[in-house]
């Protein structure tokens, strides 16, 4: 058997189980504990990634839904450490009358991740000096995320971190957003509004900040919109996310 062919069928084995190529391999026990291992590998990887929704499924529902995973999605790239990254939608699938469950697990990653982006020192609002606000352009931390919720996932996580008992699932009065960021070394996040989650992203797009406030105006007035700037602007600075304002 040339190489490419043995080392075809032996992805085929390992990821589908098929019997024609364990055949061409020549059978016996080796390739069941090949198998074994290669499961069980990618069981640890969403494992070490989502602990938090291992807690909160349960382990027998949890390994149930990695094994669903792992036969659907082998892994694509080089590293083991991005194999999660199409885990929620595997979730979502599992749990539709649940989804709570999925954002958890979006949570989880989206934090993971934050890990590997460039650090940035944040900006002080003492440093802004002049600014020319009608035409000022913002620049957000890389490690910003900005993930749909429907539930009080963001809650159940911080509880099942803090070992405390979960509060139960519960849908939100309406559609919002968790905004998620690394300061430092440290995981943050806090639930918002689509509002102020669509007002992130035409900045993060680079609309100047008169023409976000003169949109506002014109939806809300202009007294409520300058106290809903306002606000925004003060929470985004407390919370250390913008790196720059041009």
């Amino acid at each position: 058997m040339m190489l490419a062919a043995f080392q075809a069928d032996f992805g085929r084995w390992l990821q589908a189980e098929c019997t024609d190529a364990a055949t061409r391999l020549g059978g016996g026990a080796g390739l069941d504990v090949y198998l074994n291992n290669y499961r069980s590998q990618l069981v640890a990887a969403l494992e070490s990634g989502f602990p938090q929704l291992q807690r909160w499924l349960g382990e027998a529902a949890f390994l149930a839904a990695a094994a669903r995973h792992i036969e659907a999605s082998p892994p694509s790239a080089w590293t083991l450490d991005v194999y999660g990254e199409d885990f929620p939608a595997t979730i979502a699938a599992l749990y539709p009358e649940d989804p709570e469950c999925a954002e958890l697990a979006r949570i989880e990653w989206a934090l993971a991740a934050a890990f590997t982006t460039p650090d940035l020192a944040p900006l002080s609002a003492e440093s802004l000096g002049a600014v020319a606000w009608e035409t000022a352009r913002f620049a957000f931390l890389p490690t910003l995320a900005i993930l749909p919720v429907t539930t009080n996932a963001a809650a159940l996580w911080q509880s099942l971190v803090d070992g405390s008992v979960p509060p139960a699932a519960q849908r939100l009065p309406a559609p919002g957003a968790v905004l998620l960021w690394r300061d430092g070394f440290n995981p943050s996040f806090r639930t918002i509004e689509q509002g102020e989650a669509e007002a992130i992203l035409q900045l993060e797009a680079g609309m100047p900040f008169g023409a976000l406030c003169a949109a506002l105006a014109d939806e809300h007035g202009e007294a409520a919109s300058a106290a809903i700037v306002g606000g925004w602007l003060g929470a985004w600075f407390r919370d250390g996310i913008i790196v720059a304002v041009q």
